[in-house]
């Protein structure tokens, strides 16, 4: 049970895929001014990670070597595809604002690299635990950096009017508050990911030791 609970709670803060892999980082600047498809690409990699790692443990023992990365690639395009027509179904504006990068998934170095290093050595249940963890560790990082720049840059939560009318100027807009549009810029997203990994290793300094 210790180690189960070890596959999903390491990818949150001691291993965070992308604060300490560094992986992701794409998504984690380009989808995030909005905290709503924050959360909606976190779902999408849940459920992409956890199933393909669980049918790649599964069918591990029959992939020939040769051709391991093209049937990895099969695997998540064929999920990938799934997430892309459920979003399409129920939430068409959504999947517009959020364009290629649902399909960028399939190569998202995160989900192939646990596929690597994990799935392809463990059993179903290990493998969909670690798969659930690392998209965890990397949904919360999209959450957190979308809901600092939507609230920051636009004065909004999932749409939501948070800091008052900007055009009545009631709430904090009475006061004289501006939104900072600079929040909705891809370098913002680097910086609050970078103000993230500061306030993470300087509250754990054995992190800067090991990397």
């Amino acid at each position: 049970m210790a180690k189960d609970s070890k596959l999903i709670l390491d990818p949150l803060a001691d291993n965070n895929p992308i604060t300490i892999q560094v992986l992701g980082i794409c998504s984690a600047l380009a989808i995030t001014a909005q905290l709503k498809a924050s959360i909606v690409m976190t779902i999408s990699v849940l459920f992409v990670m956890g199933i393909g790692n669980v049918v790649m443990s599964l069918i591990r023992n029959i992939i020939p070597s040769k051709i391991r990365i093209i049937v990895q690639l099969t695997v998540v395009a064929a999920l990938v595809i799934i997430v892309d027509q459920v979003l399409k179904a129920f939430s068409y504006q959504l999947s517009k604002e959020l364009g290629a990068f649902i399909g960028l998934i399939i190569t998202n170095c995160i989900i192939m690299g646990r596929f690597e290093a994990f799935a392809l050595g463990n059993g179903p249940w290990r493998s969909f635990l670690d798969g659930i963890g690392n998209a965890l560790g990397y949904g919360v990082i999209l959450i957190i950096v979308g809901f600092f720049r939507e609230l920051l840059g636009s004065g909004t939560l999932l749409g939501y009017q948070i800091l008052g009318d900007p055009i009545a100027k009631t709430g904090l807009y009475s006061l004289g508050y501006e939104n900072n549009g600079f929040m909705l810029l891809a370098p913002m997203a680097l910086i609050v990911v970078g103000i993230i990994i500061w306030v993470q290793r300087a509250n754990n300094p054995a992190l800067i030791e090991e990397n």
